[in-house]
Order: C-alpha cells, then structure tokens, then sequence
C-alpha cells in the first residue's frame, strides 16, 4: 500500500509500505499511480496560480511547487532502481545493470537446460552487458560476474599464495610492469654550486602473461532441474578445489611454460652475492637436514631473517610445508625456549621469531640443494594476475547422463620484487 500524507503539509514526501510477499510490479504501479496524481493535482494548481495577478507570493509558491515535483521524480526513480533489484532477488539497496541482469538470467537458464534459443543470444547479451567479447577457440559463454566473484572468493580461502600475494585483475593476456633498478646520481651542494648532471636510471621490464586453468566438473540434469539448486555457489565449490590446486602448485614450483612462474622457478644464488633477477638464500649448515646434533637449526633461521631487508620484513611471512614445519616447531633458543609461537585467538596464525607462519605442501621437502623454507613479504614479492572472465562449456554428450561444465579462467604469475623474498637451502 502507498499512503501520501497531505499535500498541504508536507507535499512530495510519499511512503511506500511493502510486505515481504508484496509483487514489485503492483508497489511500482501503485506508486506511478499516486505520482501522477499528485503532479496533476499540483499541475491544476499551478494553471489557477498564473491565471491570477503575478506577485511575488504567487511567483515563490509556484518555485515550491516545481521543487517538490522534481523532488517526488527522483524519489520514484529511485524506487524504480529498488524495484528492479528486487526483481533480480538481489535486495534493497544492490542495485545491478539491467543488462547484466538479462545476461545472468539468459545464462542460468542456459546453464540449466541447455536451451538452444537462449545459445543463441548469450554472446549478444556479453556484449550488451559490456563483458569480455574475445573469441574463445572452445566456445562457451562467460558466467556472470557475481558468479565469477563467487567462484574467486571460494579459491582465495583454499589458495595460501593467493592470501599472501598481490592479486590484480587485468583486462588483456599480457600485463607489462616497469621496475626502476636505481643509478640516478644525487649530491648535496651549496645554494650557488653548479649542478652536474646526473646518470640515468636503468628501468628493467617484467612481463606477466595470463595462461589457461581450467576445471570439468559434472552434475546430473536432474540436479539441475531442481530449482533450488544454488548453481553459483555449486559451481564454485566444484572448480575452487581443481583451481586452487593447479594455482597452489603453480605459483611455488611453475616453470612459466604454459602455467605462472613460482617463487622456486627462478635462479637462485647466495645471498651475499644477491643479484636482481635471482632469488637469494641462506645455507641451513647441515648437508641433508635442517639441523643435526651440533646444530639446531635456529641460527640459519634468525640468518635468514636478516637476510631480507627491514623494510622488507615489517610485512614479512614464513612459507614451507607442513612437515618441514613440524622440525621447525621443535627449534629452540640457547635457553631452551621454543622459538615458535603458537596462535593465541581464533583467526590467528603461528609466528616464529615474530612472524607469521603459513604453511603450502607445495614447497620443498627438507632434501639436500633442496629450499623447504621461504621468508619475504610476498605481497610485495609476488604478483598474481586474473584475466578478467571466467568461461563455462556446457556438455551434456562426452559422460551421460552426467553434464559437464568445463570451467576456465586466465592466470598469470611471478616475482616482481627479487628483493623482497629469500629462501633457505639445505647445505653445509
């Protein structure tokens, strides 16, 4: 129901009261109805105003009343926006694209059933809803970007790399970078000194490219059928795992041919010899082990922590394996205090020597040349880049009465500041 209070009183200012069952439609109509009423009403108003004598009075009282009729438009324009949401189920105050609405619509009902007629316009209504339009040599259709962010979100809980890296969505295949590598000349000089000019500095090009992940989960068509079916958060759950494990594995040991480059991809050199393109590492003082009878191994630690530069280690995480990190809770100072420091809260992680520790068994088992620990401030020491869409083929024919939707996604990966990471290497 649309209750408006006197005009006289308090004209323009219009309630609209609806029930959780109450129809969109019905509330937008009731209140395009009460608009128009009152607009013809102060629209009669107006023409009795300028029949009469022009004063100064009858002048403002007609300024009001344009005011509180442009006021009124906006309050119905915006309910229109509310309406609209509401249409959609995605509540008051989220209001979303028309555009982007017809395509998410199109492709639930594609993505349940297939239908042919929908197929047909799902690429139109990609362009109409300004999404991605590049061509897919595998076909398929985008999915929804609230159904993309679903499919993300689920992937950054599970993807350790993913929470501790710098992630950024990038609109082509390619994402070019330019790091400056120093030898600017700099001096201090009097006020009427001459000033020599100073060397250039040397800029180095890094170049992330976005490779192809892809997951090929699968549901029956009955499933689908069943209307209360979440199929967003279904098909999240179901290529978050495959994603976040290619990811996982990619981003710590990925050669960069057809897949990121890992933080344990690069060359690597002695940490006093540290040169920019290689990743710099600290010796652990045993041949095969972390530690052995004469050496407990918290000293190649605290080593490798002063081997990352201070304004490096205020953001700074310890990464290895599960397994590795059960030698390492076991470290003790010349005192006999434990140096890890277990969570004290829920949300709270481990620290060792102050810092964080994460864990991804991804990383290295403790092995002769082999580097089981990392310690750097990865958000500055990795980046992570999304191509933005994520595609879905629909195939009902490869396994029935199984459906398959083969999921992709572009991601790209590697260290974009060599500074910012060193690792430990198992060696004497």
């Amino acid at each position: 129901m649309i209750h408006m209070k006197n005009p006289r009183k308090a004209r323009g200012i219009v309630a609209v009261r609806a029930d959780a069952s109450g129809d969109p439609k019905a509330i937008l109509a009731e209140m395009q109805s009460a608009f128009e009423a009152f607009k013809a009403e102060r629209d009669e108003e107006l023409v009795a105003i300028r029949k009469g004598q022009e004063d100064v009075v009858k002048t403002e009282k007609v300024d009001r009343i344009n005011s509180e009729i442009t006021t009124l438009q906006k309050s119905l324009d915006e309910i229109n926006q509310t309406v609209a949401a509401l249409r959609v189920g995605s509540g008051a105050g989220d209001v979303r694209d028309p555009a982007k609405v017809e395509h998410a619509q199109a492709f639930t009902k594609w993505f349940r059933k297939g239908d042919r007629a929908v197929d047909a316009d799902l690429h139109d209504l990609e362009i109409k809803a300004a999404l991605s339009t590049d061509s897919d040599p595998d076909g398929g259709y985008l999915v929804p970007e609230e159904m993309a962010t679903e499919i993300d979100r689920v992937v950054g809980t599970v993807s350790v790399m993913r929470d501790l890296a710098t992630v950024l969505p990038v609109g082509t295949d390619t994402y070019k970078k330019l790091i400056g590598q120093g030898g600017t000349g700099s001096g201090w000089v009097g006020e009427k000194d001459a000033r020599t000019e100073t060397n250039t500095p040397t800029l180095r090009e890094l170049i992330f490219n976005a490779q192809e992940l892809y997951a090929n989960p699968a549901t029956t068509q009955k499933a689908l059928d069943d209307a209360r079916m979440d199929i967003a958060t279904w098909l999240a759950n179901e290529v978050s795992i495959e994603f976040a494990e290619q990811e996982g594995a990619a981003f710590v040991t990925g050669n960069g041919v057809n897949k990121p480059r890992g933080i344990l991809g690069y060359d690597t050199v002695a940490n006093a010899s540290y040169a920019w393109g290689k990743i710099g590492f600290v010796k652990s003082g045993v041949a095969a082990a972390l530690t052995d009878g004469s050496n407990n191994g918290s000293d190649a630690m605290i080593s490798l922590y002063y081997a990352l530069k201070q304004q490096y280690r205020n953001g700074a995480t310890w990464l290895a394996s599960d397994a590795t990190m059960e030698t390492v809770r076991k470290f003790k100072d010349g005192d006999g205090t434990y140096l890890w420091s277990p969570a004290t809260a829920a949300g709270e992680v481990p620290t060792f020597l102050g810092k964080p520790i994460r864990t991804d068994d991804n990383m290295d088992a403790v092995g002769a040349g082999n580097f089981p620990i990392a310690f750097g401030n990865f958000q500055r020491a990795y980046l992570i880049v999304d191509r933005f869409g994520t595609r879905v083929l629909r195939d009902p024919f490869t396994n029935k009465p199984y459906v398959h939707f083969y999921t992709t996604k572009r991601v790209g990966g590697g260290v974009q500041n060599f500074e910012a990471l060193k690792l430990l290497k198992v060696a004497a």
